[in-house]
């Protein structure tokens, strides 16, 4: 198809929405109360039973549909491989909580079990990731190291060790943010992630992309660092590091730049070759094998003095209820937690949900979560997310469902019960060079804040401004602070919009920014006034102003220099100063022209922003042609079109001030459309509320903008005619006709908009 080659021609009346509803019957709805949706979510059927059981187990849903045949060994071999992956991933995020080590093979676990049964993702691999880990162990630093929760403390007994405190805090805060999900998720607000907008999330992760690798620094180069919380934390980390940087372990050093450079060699091989290579190259599991085995061989505990990660614990321990003071100190951070943790699972389980084509529940996602984190947290794991890393391994080996994600449980739990002792001699610099690598992408991200400035500038100022806060404030105020930022810049977008005058594009109904065109046609006397932006309580002083610029006067001063020439024209009637004649008012021979101390006295008796009071005077006021000494700026617009078709809502503060002004308008005897608004949203609405009154009637609503100039050029064709000729709009402006029928056009101004029928035939 070609543009411009298609035409139609539509002849039909000039509706105003009155007109329409007259002659257009419109059905009555039935509008549902409050109370009729509380009795449809708690109505009970058959099918409504049936329904909830499905969407709370999904398993219920696929598991009987599994093919052995087609997809048994693709989530076998996928499940090995990641399975191999959560292992080394749980032990390195571990050490960013706070926690030995151990317990990230818990965190990599226990989640597995629950999303199985309750998840909609078939792809995403369940476990620890790297931010939610940090946030975590900001809260177990903070509470732990803190002088109020020392071994005299309430919060904890007394004859508890520091990592059995750590443990049980990280449980806590994880079992916390669990409830929360769990609670969002029975809420039905798993909406709640479109407020995390893309650019924020990028910039937020990239800000928690620098903590985390900041935190790995005192692995790196085997430092004793202080556990820093609050704003500027990342700040005093840094300081301590680098004031205390020749303490430390060379050993370490030369391992983690030895694994970093190989690791990301091999990366850059996966990257570049994937679609070669049948399975990526699982250089981080080699790399940990090699270094645990050259570890045991030379005895680096001993020789070198390397930090090793130790005894892992055998098996599985009791479950450990939280700690209830933990609780309550922590549930902003938990919240935090909570919502990191959904944003960034949801994400990545969206992008494979759309790759793979079936769909995912964003409220079942967040039951799913929340009750993988309680149980996790109850079992002395902490909180579990999702890692881009493990799902592109469990989706691109061949992941068909969620049984390869049980698989990798299943692998997770054979190193916990029987070779888990073999990883006592690993380094933990090599863990933290492991997480300083695998940091590259969301360091990367980086790269977005040019194209996002040529794409959208707010965007842009978001990114940054979630990047700085996180880094500068700490993550959980970070966030907060991001995203107040971000709803910011949604009420200063619709607080000051990028309003327009409209012209007509010549042969045609639409209407553009005259600006922006060439071709246009602007009837005389008429303006065409656009706000693209909802109307509410803090828009409508800006809408006031941009609509006075377009116009090119400020209404209510031309109102009150007219009540003010008024007053003058009485009280020189009074004096027999003027005399009413068959060409308006002219003044008498012993007349004088009037000043401003001949009304001192008259300036308090009537409202100057009042509609003109013209009863008493014998003819009416021509103000293009007043006495001398009596000045009234000219006005040459009759008409304004308010083109609504973007405002989707008016608060009552809008309503009072558009009712102000529109009456503004119409008391210097300019008529005001609006056109093109949501009937259903707007014009209701004004009704319920009382909007409309003599001055300002439903007659003045348009279905389209062309529907309100057509009925104007109607109004006013003794000055204007509208002819179509050839597909061309053009304006005949008839001298003769204007002095033949100006007397009657005068007469006709007076009167009001409902006097008349708006509609014609187009």
């Amino acid at each position: 198809m070609h543009p411009g080659k298609q035409q139609y021609v539509v002849a039909r009346a000039a509706y105003s929405e009155v007109g329409f509803k007259a002659q257009h019957q419109p059905v009555e709805r039935y509008h549902k109360t409050a109370l009729d949706h509380v009795r449809m979510y708690f109505r009970c059927s058959t099918s409504r039973v049936k329904r909830i059981l499905l969407s709370l187990f999904p398993i219920v849903s696929w598991l009987p549909t599994y093919s052995l045949k087609e997809w048994l060994v693709s989530d076998i071999v996928s499940g090995v491989s990641t399975g191999l992956v959560c292992v080394l991933q749980g032990l390195a995020y571990a050490l960013l909580v706070s926690v030995p080590a151990g317990y990230g093979l818990y965190a990599a676990f226990f989640p597995i079990l629950t999303y199985f049964f309750l998840g909609t993702s078939r792809h995403i691999s369940v476990g620890p990731f790297p931010v939610v880990s940090l946030m975590v162990g900001t809260v177990v630093e903070r509470m732990v190291t803190d002088d109020s929760a020392g071994a005299n403390s309430t919060i904890f007994p007394a004859d508890m060790s520091k990592e059995e405190r750590q443990v049980w805090v990280a449980a806590s805060v994880t079992f916390l943010s669990g409830i929360v999900q769990l609670a969002l998720g029975f809420l039905q607000v798993g909406f709640i992630v479109i407020y995390l907008s893309d650019p924020m999330i990028s910039g937020f992760t990239t800000a928690a992309a620098i903590h985390v690798l900041v935190s790995q620094l005192k692995f790196v180069f085997q430092l004793t660092v202080p556990g820093f919380s609050g704003p500027l934390a990342l700040i005093y980390t840094l300081k301590h590091i680098f004031t205390h940087i020749t303490e430390s372990n060379v050993a370490d050093i030369v391992i983690s730049l030895i694994i970093m450079s190989v690791v990301f060699v091999f990366k850059e091989i996966n990257d570049r070759f994937k679609s070669k290579l049948p399975v990526p190259i699982p250089i981080e599991v080699i790399m940990t094998i090699i270094a645990t085995g050259v570890s045991y061989a030379f005895n680096f505990e001993e020789t070198y003095s390397v930090d090793i990660v130790g005894s892992l614990p055998k098996g599985y321990q009791t479950p450990l209820p939280p700690n209830t003071a933990v609780l309550q100190q922590s549930f902003g951070d938990a919240f935090s937690v909570a919502i990191v943790g959904f944003a960034v699972a949801f994400s990545v389980a969206k992008v494979y949900s759309i790759k793979h084509d079936y769909v995912i529940d964003g409220n079942q996602e967040l039951v799913a979560l929340g009750i993988s984190n309680m149980f996790c947290g109850a079992f002395r794991g902490f909180a579990a997310s999702t890692a881009l890393s493990r799902t592109a391994i469990q989706e691109s080996t061949g992941g068909k469902t969620q049984v390869a994600g049980l698989l990798s449980a299943v692998i997770v739990m054979i190193v916990t019960l029987a070779i888990g002792f073999l990883l006592a001699p690993l380094p933990k610099s090599v863990l933290g060079a492991i997480v300083i690598i695998n940091l590259k992408g969301m360091l990367m991200q980086f790269r977005e804040i040019g194209p996002l400035w040529k794409k959208d500038k707010y965007d842009c100022l978001v990114w940054v401004i979630a990047f700085i806060a996180a880094v500068l404030l700490g993550l959980d105020i970070g966030l907060g602070a991001a995203i107040g930022f971000e709803l910011l810049t949604i009420v200063f977008r619709t607080q000051f919009p990028q309003c327009s005058v409209l012209a007509n594009i010549n042969g045609t109904d639409l209407y553009r920014n005259r600006k922006d065109h060439v071709n246009i046609y602007e009837p005389e006397g008429v303006k065409i006034f656009r706000c693209p932006s909802p109307i509410f309580f803090a828009n409508i002083d800006f809408f006031r102003t941009k609509l006075t610029e377009a116009i090119g006067f400020n209404p209510l001063r031309i109102l009150r220099k007219r009540n003010k020439a008024i007053r003058k024209i009485k009280k020189m009637l009074q004096k027999g100063e003027l005399m009413a004649t068959t060409k308006g008012y002219v003044e008498t021979a012993d007349g004088h022209r009037p000043n401003d101390s001949d009304n001192e006295n008259d300036k308090n008796e009537e409202d100057p922003d009042a509609a003109p009071d013209t009863r008493e005077l014998p003819l009416r006021v021509d103000w293009r042609s007043l006495p001398a000494g009596i000045h009234v700026p000219g006005v040459d617009t009759h008409s304004i079109v308010l083109d609504f078709a973007a405002v989707s809502f008016l608060d009552v503060s809008a309503m009072k001030g558009l009712k102000s002004i529109l009456k503004e308008f119409v008391r210097i005897e300019i008529d005001v459309y609006i056109a093109a608004c949501d009937v259903s949203l707007l014009l209701e609405k004004l009704e319920r509320c009382g909007f409309f009154d003599e001055e300002i009637t439903p007659e003045i609503f348009f279905l389209t903008i062309h529907d309100a100039v057509l009925c104007i050029l109607d109004r006013h064709d003794s000055i204007h005619t509208l002819s179509v000729s050839n597909g061309k709009v053009t304006e005949d402006k008839e001298k003769l006709q204007v002095e033949e029928e100006l007397g009657r056009e005068t007469a006709r101004c007076s009167q009001t908009h409902s006097s008349e029928s708006p509609g014609t035939e187009a």
